[in-house]
Formats: C-alpha cells, sequence, structure tokens
C-alpha cells in the first residue's frame, strides 16, 4: 500500500484546493493541441482494440473524463478526494465519477480497454510506484493501453527529483527511467510525446505522456 502520510496528505491537499484547482484547470485542453492530440490518439488505440472501458485514474474534478467521453469512449473516473469528486459530479452529472486509491483499486482484473493517469502520479514516493504500476496492469485487459502523463527530471542522473507543489510532496521522473519501470511491471511503451516548456510556465520542466500497453 502506497504509504499512508503520503496518500492522507494529497487527499486533504486536494480537499482544501478542489474548488480553486477546478477553476484554474477546466479550460486547459483548449489551448493545448498536442495534449488534445494524445488524448485522441489514445481513444483510437482503445478503440481499435475493442473499446473497452476506460479509467481516468486521479480525475479531480473530471474535465479529462468528459473529454474522453465526447471523444465517444466509455469511461469513468477514479479519484483520492472525496471533494474533487463532489465536483466532477455536479459537472458531469451523467458520468460515473468514484473515490478511490490508484493503489488499491476497486476494479476487477483484466476488465479495462484503458487506463489514463494524467499527472496523477506525482505525488506517488518513488519507492511506491511499481505498486501503483502493477495495479495499472492488474486493471487492464491483454492489450490494453496506459497514457500516463507526467514531468521529467533533469537528466538521466536524475532518475527521480522532488519539487515544489501547493498541494503535496510531488515527484518527477527521467522518461527512460519510468519507462524501465512500466517494462518491469509488464506495459511496454508504444509511444512517447515530450513537450518543451514555455517561456511563460512557472516550472521549466519538459511535460511527458508515454502510451503503453499491456501484453
Amino acid at each position: 500500500m502506497v504509504e499512508h502520510d503520503a496518500l492522507s496528505a494529497t487527499r486533504e491537499g486536494y480537499d482544501a484546493a478542489a474548488t480553486t484547482y477546478a477553476e484554474l484547470f477546466r479550460d486547459t485542453l483548449r489551448d493545448s493541441p498536442l495534449d488534445r492530440a494524445i488524448l485522441g490518439a489514445f481513444a483510437e488505440v482503445v478503440r481499435a482494440g475493442g473499446d473497452g472501458q476506460i479509467a481516468d485514474l486521479g480525475c479531480g474534478p473530471g474535465h479529462i473524463t468528459a473529454h474522453l467521453d465526447e471523444l465517444g469512449l466509455t469511461v469513468f473516473g477514479v479519484d483520492a478526494s472525496p471533494a474533487m469528486i463532489e465536483l466532477a459530479r455536479q459537472a458531469y452529472p451523467g458520468l460515473r465519477f468514484d473515490v478511490g486509491s490508484m493503489a488499491a483499486l476497486n476494479i476487477a482484473d483484466g476488465v479495462l480497454g484503458g487506463v489514463l493517469a494524467r499527472w496523477s502520479i506525482i505525488h506517488t514516493p518513488p519507492q511506491e510506484l511499481l505498486v501503483i504500476l502493477a495495479e495499472f496492469h492488474r486493471v487492464l485487459a491483454p492489450g490494453g493501453h496506459l497514457l500516463i502523463c507526467f514531468s521529467a527530471s533533469d537528466g538521466p542522473s536524475h532518475p527521480t527529483q522532488v519539487f515544489d507543489h501547493a498541494v503535496a510532496p510531488a515527484y518527477r521522473w527521467w522518461p527512460d527511467h519510468l519507462a524501465a519501470l512500466l517494462r518491469e511491471s509488464g506495459l511496454a511503451e508504444v509511444a512517447r510525446m515530450v513537450r518543451e516548456p514555455q517561456p511563460t510556465d512557472r516550472r521549466q520542466f519538459q511535460a511527458v505522456q508515454l502510451l503503453a500497453h499491456k501484453a
């Protein structure tokens, strides 16, 4: 199980910040054509594999879950923060949202065509990340796809690095290191997108999105 203090701190932090977070990030896809493109590609490969159900893990206020629904996917959201889930249910009453932990998902084995983990692993202590990846592997059907998004560390000599975050301690990973952890967990990388930071971005980190599938 993920370290209790880390999970509790993350849950409490996002409960406190839920309303502000929803206001800040609700429209982020509008000005992010590359993010829309990778989500569209994710949706397409899931449909090609049989159009199975998708779990948006760490869904926050539900805006990305709703976007996947608009792309024609059968999708539901899960988040550790009850306040976030309440906001998601209010904003998107036609969709399903559950409170839950990525370390112990209330999802049967091998039933999902896709898992989206969009910046939802950043608060996971590095020594506990394999637990999370094992859960992703467990709930995916054979051939199912994972899209995992995170911030890159400064280079291969820094497999993981802590960075300042307003909500809870957070971590970034070198992409090749995280790809190796995916392989160790039975998830083979298919593609990756690395987006350079904009000059106006507060944090000058590369944004990485890895697409992988369960063999």
